[in-house]
């Protein structure tokens, strides 16, 4: 091999080495001058969350919060609904902020389109996925606020603790932590979160008037309102067409009176609501009408 050859290549290499060593050199004063340190109480919250990476909590996963509950003295510690109230507890001891309590909750389909018989007013052909039936005419449901059923709440669960029977979303109390993905998701919102301690439910989630209800639905409410004036705590109002709760009034007020509003809807929509045993038998309602 020629010797002026082997010169060029070794110093060539020579100088490769020299400005790899420099650029080395200089990125590591880099690291060193601009690193940005740690708070190792970021990390200990962290590794105390069940890093469901849910986004319940409103933060963008279980980092989000971690930093965000201990940088932010307004941030409370209870925000991670599926840790509930035993991480509540670490995080408020690891914070030194208040332990708040931690509501016990469960999503709540307020819909009641297979019971009520709601038929399609076409067959949808398409991309399955809720929102993009949604787009075609509000959905092929007659009800243009009913489930449009496609699943896509049960595919968003990050806890698979929705399964679709009869094209209905039915929810496992058992695995729902509250977390509010299927809130979210619905492109109907007739997915709501509520707590276990309610007295009374209304599974509809019409604006419709009354005889626009009648016309496509056997069960849903007509907004005749009788049970808001019959509620003696005033608890129960009509806003947008459509009924509200205000659950925590409800629940304060002493005596159990849910069997006045419930016994003044014409239509049987407006229920009482027993926890899990409610949803366990709605569960194994919609089963057996599935089979």
């Amino acid at each position: 091999m020629d010797p002026q050859l082997v010169k060029i290549a070794l110093s060539g290499l020579v100088l490769l080495g020299c400005i790899g060593l420099f650029f080395g050199v200089g990125l590591a004063i880099a690291a060193h001058k601009f690193a940005v340190e740690t708070n190792p109480l970021i990390d200990k919250v962290l590794h105390s969350l069940p890093l469901a990476q849910c986004g319940g909590c409103g933060y963008p996963g279980c980092e989000g919060y971690a930093i965000a509950v201990v940088t932010n003295p307004d941030v409370p510690p209870n925000l991670c609904f599926p840790g509930k109230e035993a991480v509540a507890a670490v995080v408020a001891n690891l914070t030194g902020k208040k332990m708040v309590e931690v509501e016990d909750q469960m999503a709540v389909a307020r819909c009641s389109r297979v019971e009520g018989r709601v038929s399609h007013k076409h067959h949808y052909i398409g991309f399955r996925s809720c929102t993009a039936a949604n787009l075609g005419f509000g959905g092929p449901s007659q009800c243009r606020y009913a489930c449009i059923g496609l699943g896509e709440c049960a595919d968003a669960c990050p806890f698979d603790a929705i399964t679709m029977v009869d094209n209905f979303p039915v929810i496992n109390p058992d695995k729902c932590v509250s977390c509010g993905v299927c809130v979210r998701t619905c492109p109907k919102k007739i997915i709501e979160l509520q707590t276990l301690k309610a007295r009374v439910t209304v599974p509809c989630s019409s604006q419709d008037l009354g005889k626009d209800v009648k016309a496509v639905c056997a069960v849903g409410c007509i907004g005749c309102k009788l049970c808001v004036k019959a509620c003696p705590a005033q608890a129960v109002s009509y806003t947008d067409n459509r009924i509200v709760i205000d659950h925590k009034t409800c629940i304060a007020y002493g005596p159990s009176c849910e069997e006045v509003c419930v016994s003044k809807c014409p239509r049987q929509i407006f229920r009482p609501f027993q926890g899990r045993q409610t949803i366990s038998r709605s569960i194994d309602n919609g089963l057996k009408m599935a089979g």
